[in-house]
């Protein structure tokens, strides 16, 4: 969808972090029941259904993980001109293979899967080069009211939550594009 979005408006789309729990443990842990039990009730079918719309596998994972490194590891893929590239993989490893994200040999697999050095990636990552950075786009996300993931930001305006389709995102667009007019 993003690949649609950016060939019908000629739009830039750049992802930031943002934590869900920032409570979660490095080790990540275990879904809520609440979560659990929505997804027993069929919470995930709409999910399911958009990713095969796009070709994708949808799994919803059966932990919460901590992602802090994931998103520095992303700062490194941003400063390497490959963020987009890494976090579609990134986000096929959670969501479709099922693998922990807060671990070094997965995050790994994904640079050299776009052609970074994964051993690079993760010297750097470890040596703190991106942890005010990625701070900073957090307590940013937390200050502009997001509260969930994925949240769409357009030109500091509007804000998209959740998994929506394509109309949702064309309509807001549309209006920006009236208002610019205007």
């Amino acid at each position: 969808m993003v690949d649609q979005l950016k060939a019908d408006y000629n739009i830039d789309v750049e992802w930031r972090p943002f934590y869900l729990r920032p409570d979660t443990p490095p080790e990540g842990m275990d879904l809520p029941d609440y979560i659990m039990k929505a997804r027993a009730n069929g919470a995930d079918e709409r999910l399911q259904s958009m990713a095969k719309m796009h070709g994708m596998d949808f799994n919803s994972p059966d932990r919460i993980y901590n992602t802090r490194i994931a998103h520095e590891a992303t700062e490194y893929a941003r400063e390497h001109g490959k963020a987009i590239e890494f976090h579609r993989v990134v986000f096929r490893q959670v969501y479709s293979d099922g693998l922990d994200i807060s671990k070094w040999d997965v995050l790994r697999a994904a640079a050299e899967e776009v052609g970074l050095d994964g051993e690079d990636m993760q010297t750097v990552v470890d040596g703190g080069k991106y942890t005010a950075e990625v701070a900073g786009q957090v307590q940013s996300a937390y200050q502009i009211g997001v509260t969930g993931v994925p949240t769409y930001v357009i030109n500091e305006r509007y804000a998209i939550v959740g998994a929506q389709p394509y109309q949702a995102f064309k309509n807001a667009l549309t209006r920006i594009l009236q208002e610019k007019k205007s």
